[in-house]
């Protein structure tokens, strides 16, 4: 399967945005109203959601509302307020030399991305990140030196909150630091469960383990897989084989006295790496992100895409993806 990345810079009008919305909302209408449309929130359950937990973000989601003609459905899906559930892999951890550097493999299936990385400027910070919902973000950092990356946390359950990448852009859009943006993450509602790694410029780091059911937990080990200190659902875990990734991070990669980019390599390969892209868990791209630099980069096995807030190129890059490995 041949897949096309693109990388985008978002004005004040949202011209390109709205573009991209267009898109994709056919197929992202199709998900969102997949349990039938009485299964979502209201528009009201929205907006009061999003005003009562990410109230300075609301100024943009009603801007990007009306960029895509303000209808009821699509403000609804823009919020991720109670979406429908999405399960993916990914592996993530922060390097342990001077330099800050979180790496992040994104396992998914390559029909469900938007494959777009997307520079914006819609409050205070200016944010690189890939998006998702073209709203949120899997993976970012903002100019403040904060970067974030998410995994499926490996639970099935679901609750009244929003789905974690519209969590993480409010926290690149707010925050400046892992306190701030684990303080900001203690008090939101989620959706499902997810583990998010947080890595700032001074190279303070933490995982927080997030789920609908329980409080947010933190942690000073800055890896994640796809399950919560102990595996909940087994089948899961088994099938993405996320005991044996972290294991790997924490026994074999971290003790290692490693260079940026060895430690960057060895999640362009196993056990890291994932070649399931017929069962929506191939690696679909790496992302390393120098929060201090404001550097970052995707990365394949033959190919590396560079980007940064002081030299940001639009473009686009086709991968192809197949039993064995991405091919750039």
């Amino acid at each position: 399967m041949r897949f096309t990345y693109r990388a985008f810079a978002d004005d004040s009008e949202s011209v390109t945005w709205g573009e991209c919305f267009q898109e994709f909302w056919p197929a992202y209408r199709r998900w969102y109203v997949s349990r039938g449309i009485s299964q979502l929130p209201t528009f009201l359950e929205c907006r009061t959601a999003l005003r009562k937990h990410l109230p300075e973000f609301v100024p943009t989601w009603e801007h990007l509302c009306r960029v895509v003609g303000g209808g009821d459905l699509e403000s609804r899906f823009l919020s991720l307020y109670r979406p429908p559930p999405f399960i993916m892999g990914c592996s993530q951890a922060v390097w342990p030399g001077d330099e800050p550097l979180l790496v992040r493999n994104y396992d998914y299936d390559p029909r469900l991305i938007d494959g777009t990385l997307i520079l914006t400027h819609w409050g205070e910070r200016r944010v690189i990140g890939t998006s998702d919902c073209l709203i949120g973000l899997v993976d970012g950092m903002n100019d403040a030196g904060l970067a974030v990356s998410l995994t499926f946390g490996g639970r099935r359950a679901t609750g009244n909150g929003f789905a974690m990448p519209i969590v993480l852009r409010y926290v690149l859009e707010t925050c400046s630091t892992v306190g701030e943006a684990v303080k900001t993450m203690k008090r939101m509602p989620y959706h499902m469960s997810h583990n998010v790694t947080l890595l700032d410029a001074s190279g303070g780091k933490a995982t927080v383990y997030a789920a609908p059911d329980r409080r947010l937990r933190v942690s000073s080990v800055a890896v994640a897989t796809n399950h919560q200190k102990s595996v909940e659902w087994k089948q899961h875990a088994l099938a993405t084989a996320s005991v044996e990734r972290e294991q790997y991070m924490l026994n074999d990669l971290l003790p290692r006295e490693t260079t940026e980019a060895a430690f960057a390599k060895a999640f362009l390969q196993p056990p890291l790496y994932s070649r399931a892209f017929d069962r929506g868990f191939g690696t679909l791209f790496t992302a390393a992100y120098w929060p201090r630099k404001g550097e970052m980069a995707y990365l394949w096995p033959r190919a590396t895409w560079k980007f940064s807030f002081k030299s940001f190129k639009e473009g686009e890059k086709t991968t192809t993806y197949n039993g064995r490995k991405a091919k750039s």
